[in-house]
């Protein structure tokens, strides 16, 4: 059971346009920005910043393809049995994603269905809900891990006017999904408000863009510092990866994708906090800002001590000053939005019982890990 405000707006099919710019953007400077190292003879580079556009794309496709096969098996999504899905049959779904094509598909079906009756805008959320958690597997693995390579090139080589494209459509693009991840999901689950729109979005935004915005940063100057930081990083991820499997999620309907799931789970958790689990996550959440302080003041007291030279670069205190600014703003955003704007459960009628076998497998992904 979904919200009662299930339409789809024509607000809400222009954001999806608007989306689908984003994403196309984002991934079309990445590889201008490839070739362009290419023919410079920055294979290192070259190499990086291809590898991130694979992986984003070889993840969420493994993912598209994974649901929608869940769908062809859901009684609710295909009552029928029928052996398509979307107008797709099951070889067409392999070739569209072996081809990359999975999330435009899936962008293809919101478009298409603006003038659909309400039932289908209905089945359309399960859809976005998909859509806005691939997003945000591919921005997490594809955009943030691009963007900190695009800034330490920018700060520590002086390459300009592309790497500022890239960096430029990688912010929009995390900035993005993490609010369309954040308002599809509440729109989704029957018993939480949806996030409004207006302030409470807004600060929610900026809350996220801050604090991702200072440890990237951070991370940049470790990398300037020693590119033995990658090592660091490194050992991050497989600490977040490790704290995800022992959780024991249940986000995927197999053991093997589940394991995929908490691998990118700890890159997203890399960068900015994540509730992997649905659980209270307010003790969780403070460890996870008291480390992100830490190294927000760790890295550019580090740059100025291993490297004096730079305690009067203009560039350094720059970066300096962004990072404690925004590590500032992030925190004050946050809390915020968690103490005065963020909506709890919607109330229930008292003879309302829930039913687990009547929601589609989309929504028992999001009651799997996401809790108000």
């Amino acid at each position: 059971m979904l919200q009662p405000d299930i339409r789809y707006t024509k607000v809400r099919w222009l954001l999806t346009i608007a989306g689908v710019f984003l994403y196309v953007g984002d991934i079309w400077t990445d590889i201008v920005l490839a070739v362009k190292y290419f023919q410079e003879d920055q294979y290192v580079w070259t190499g990086f910043t291809v590898m991130f556009i694979l992986i984003g794309l070889l993840v969420t496709q493994i993912f598209s393809y994974a649901w929608y096969w869940d769908d062809l098996n859901d009684p609710l999504l295909n009552p029928e049995g029928k052996k398509e899905i979307s107008d797709m049959s099951k070889p067409g779904l392999v070739v569209l994603h072996a081809f990359g094509f999975g999330i435009f598909t899936r962008y293809a079906i919101k478009i298409t269905a603006f003038m659909r009756p309400q039932e289908v805008h209905k089945k359309l959320f399960c859809v976005a809900t998909d859509l806005s958690m691939l997003k945000l597997f591919e921005t997490f693995l594809e955009s943030a891990p691009q963007l900190l390579l695009q800034l330490y090139i920018l700060l520590g080589h002086n390459e300009i006017l592309y790497t500022c494209l890239s960096v430029a459509f990688s912010f929009c693009n995390i900035a993005w999904s993490l609010v369309d991840y954040r308002r599809c999901l509440r729109r989704s689950l029957p018993y939480i408000r949806e996030m409004p729109s207006g302030l409470p979005t807004a600060i929610y935004l900026l809350y996220k863009i801050f604090t991702i915005t200072s440890l990237i940063l951070s991370y940049s100057l470790l990398l300037i510092l020693s590119i033995y930081t990658t090592v660091a990083l490194t050992v991050l991820w497989l600490l977040a990866t490790i704290w995800t499997h022992l959780l024991e999620t249940k986000f995927c309907s197999s053991r093997s994708l589940e394991f995929l799931y908490r691998a990118v789970a700890g890159v997203i958790l890399t960068f900015t906090f994540f509730n992997v689990k649905g659980q209270d996550t307010k003790v969780v959440m403070t460890t996870y800002y008291i480390f992100y302080t830490v190294i927000n003041i760790m890295s550019p007291s580090l740059m100025a001590l291993l490297k004096p030279e730079l305690q009067t670069s203009t560039l350094l205190l720059t970066i300096s000053g962004l990072i404690c600014g925004c590590s500032v703003l992030g925190l004050v955003c946050l809390i915020l939005y968690y103490v005065h704007l963020h909506l709890r459960r919607v109330q229930r009628e008292e003879d309302e019982v829930d039913d687990p076998g009547k929601e589609t497998k989309s929504l028992a992904r999001i009651k799997n890990f996401l809790k108000p």
